[in-house]
């Protein structure tokens, strides 16, 4: 595959208010990798670590540029950007699985390698990796919701990011099919808010909710702004100790909230994890290593995963945070 070089971003990204500071180097005996997560979050910043130990390991330019709020127009937007500068790897965590679809064939037929996270079996995508099996962690969700209620019965809520993030509905899907199966006395009150990554409209959210349902027990909330959301609501309440807070947010972000008891637990995993393998799978492929959808892959740090089901490499490393372990894990 020929090699490109990574100019800036165009102008017209740079109108969108992105995050950044990064500036790609020209040389054109390195691979060029640019990362375009959901969101400008605590969670990304973390993704981002990853990213940049990984560039420097394996001598690959990468650089990350994420959208101010989780438009998924947006983030076509921005790869479309990308494609149009001739990277050679795109590394993306979807909003919307099928509006990225056009934009990853263009990708395609550049020759682009096309990386996803948290969006099992991608569309167009060359690999897609997840840190936790999805089933397996809406469960542990739920699991951990009811642990952390004091009790398996009573009135619940589950938010997502949107009604079309693919891993926040996976998870959803999951917890509510783990409550029906071994907790039946709990109640879901709405089947699920696309709510969870907007802070105030997951506060607003959850005081409407608490209002309509002043019994309520739980909050699950998958997505990263969605727990600590919620946890402002409960506290503004009264009704820390009443209502069990979960969510899928950073534990730096959740600190002030675990310590307060107004967030119970998150339930997540390292996303630098998942970005630094990402790039080193990225660079495999451009190497012309295209033996690697195996459960013999083994990626430095990380081993062999779980298992591999189609374009997805699944591991299994969830993360629980709570006040017990938080000072061990507030590192992102």
């Amino acid at each position: 595959m020929k090699r490109r070089q990574f100019f800036s971003l165009a102008a017209s990204v740079s109108a969108l208010a992105l995050a950044g500071g990064w500036r790609p180097a020209l040389a054109q005996d390195r691979l060029s990798m640019v990362s375009i997560p959901k969101v400008r979050a605590p969670w990304f910043n973390q993704f981002e670590v990853g990213l940049n130990r990984a560039g420097e390991e394996f001598g690959v330019d990468v650089g990350q540029q994420a959208p101010a709020s989780a438009d998924e127009a947006l983030q076509v937007r921005l790869v479309e950007d990308a494609i149009s500068q001739g990277v050679n790897a795109l590394i993306v965590v979807p909003n919307n699985a099928a509006t990225l679809v056009p934009s990853f064939k263009r990708a395609k037929e550049q020759g682009i390698v096309v990386l996803t996270h948290e969006s099992p079996a991608q569309e167009g995508a060359d690999i897609d990796i997840e840190m936790i099996d999805n089933v397996a962690f809406g469960a542990t969700a739920m699991d951990t919701l009811v642990e952390q209620m004091g009790t398996d019965s009573g009135k619940i809520v589950v938010y997502v990011g949107s009604l079309t993030v693919p891993a926040h509905n996976i998870w959803a899907d999951a917890a509510l099919a783990r409550a029906a199966e071994a907790y039946p006395g709990v109640e879901v009150v709405a089947e699920r808010f696309p709510v969870s990554e907007d802070q105030s409209l997951a506060r607003q959210t959850s005081l409407d909710v608490l209002t309509a349902n002043p019994d309520l027990k739980g909050v699950l909330a998958f997505g990263s702004q969605g727990a600590p959301g919620a946890a402002q609501a409960v506290k503004e309440r009264g009704l820390i100790g009443k209502v069990a807070v979960i969510g899928t947010t950073s534990p730096k972000q959740a600190a002030q909230y675990i310590r307060d008891d107004s967030l119970s637990a998150v339930v997540l995993w390292d996303p630098g994890e998942a970005a630094y393998a990402l790039v080193y799978l990225g660079q495999q492929l451009l190497q012309g290593n295209t033996g690697l959808l195996s459960t013999d892959l083994d990626i430095p740090g990380l081993g062999k995963p779980l298992s591999v089901e189609g374009n997805t490499i699944i591991y299994n490393r969830p993360l629980i945070v709570t006040k017990a372990n938080l000072d061990e894990n507030e590192t992102f």
